[in-house]
């Protein structure tokens, strides 16, 4: 018996592991529902002109927005 088999564990694997292999036997199609959920709202290209124009078209604001000129009730 070499001695590192003598301290060697028994495999462990957590709760919150156990539960997600248990989740993903349950239901086999998760992994794709969750690639095509990401997609929706996620995987995107962007228009990098597009980008650029809303980053010029944005106004600065104020340092202290309530209270100034510019607001209705700023004096």
């Amino acid at each position: 018996m070499s001695l590192l088999n003598f301290f060697r564990r028994s495999d462990y694997t957590s709760d919150t592991t156990q539960f997600i292999d248990q989740l993903k036997a349950n239901k086999p199609t998760l992994e794709a529902e969750q690639r095509a959920g990401r997609a929706l709202l996620w995987d995107k290209n962007l228009n990098r002109a597009e980008q650029a124009e809303y980053g010029e078209a944005r106004v600065a604001q104020q340092p202290y927005v309530y209270g100034t000129a510019s607001h209705p009730n700023g004096k």
